[in-house]
């Protein structure tokens, strides 16, 4: 059987991270396969969402904080001196626990970050915005209110929003810091949907606290604890054959 080589989009080398003294990250070393989710698992406090912060640079927005190490994208060191990380940040979307919409209509919160980059013509915007709201099947739902505030629609609604919102920027990499965590169980499948459709044009990262749901939208699982990632492999290897004798106790419930 010929195994296809998977085209890697972002690789991390031995990372270590701080919060002043505090090292909340050892030696993680990670491959981010083109077009495949990949979901970070492990128990709270392990290091899986201030991970996930590293790789389009939010954590330098908190004062104390340090990087070692090297976080490639296509190549390039993200925290290279030279390297600008609101651009880093275009390329890289990030989707947050809960929706945080912004306080405008739904048009203008798709079109907020392509208008700061310098998008002006109105049809361009126009197309965009239903592009977008395409993208994250929320388009038929809202193309008749697109004056209307997002604070108004469900909180479902307002998740696939912000998905949109990330989406006009026209992104690689997509990462998702527990997504579905605040909504209810349709709306949760939903986006679980949309996510196994976004990756045909993605890449996605998505930190979970459900096991369940890792291995319904993942192709590959990385487990981690205590900082460290204990093992990475294909999702259904992960679950079903672990190689690690932590990964196994995580996920048969014996501790986490």
């Amino acid at each position: 059987m010929v195994t296809v080589e998977k085209e890697t989009i972002i690789r991390t080398r031995n990372v270590h991270f701080f919060y002043g003294a505090f090292q909340a990250l050892t030696d993680v070393t990670l491959d981010f396969e083109k077009n495949r989710v990949t979901a970070l698992i492990g128990p709270s406090g392990c290091g899986k969402s201030t991970f996930l912060r590293l790789l389009n640079r939010m954590n330098d927005l908190i004062d104390g904080t340090r990087v070692e190490g090297e976080i490639l994208f296509e190549g390039q060191n993200i925290y290279a001196p030279e390297v600008d990380p609101v651009e880093i940040r275009q390329r890289i979307g990030m989707v947050f626990q809960k929706p945080n919409p912004f306080p405008k209509s739904i048009y203008n919160n798709v079109t907020f970050a392509p208008r700061l980059s310098g998008v002006r013509n109105s049809g361009d915007l126009d197309a965009l915005v239903e592009e977008s709201l395409r993208q994250a099947v929320l388009w038929d739902e809202v193309k008749d209110i697109l004056g209307k505030s997002a604070m108004t629609l469900s909180g479902g609604q307002q998740q696939r929003l912000c998905i949109a919102r990330a989406l006009a920027m026209k992104p690689d990499v997509l990462l998702m810091d527990e997504p579905t965590s605040a909504l209810d169980p349709i709306s949760t499948a939903k986006i679980e949907e949309l996510i196994d459709e976004l990756r045909q044009n993605y890449t996605i990262c998505i930190v979970t606290h459900s096991m369940q749901q890792a291995a319904r939208v993942s192709q590959r699982t990385a487990f981690f604890h205590l900082g460290h990632v204990v093992e990475l492999g294909e999702t259904n290897q992960i679950f079903t054959n672990p190689r690690e004798k932590r990964t196994e106790d995580y996920i048969t419930g014996r501790y986490g």
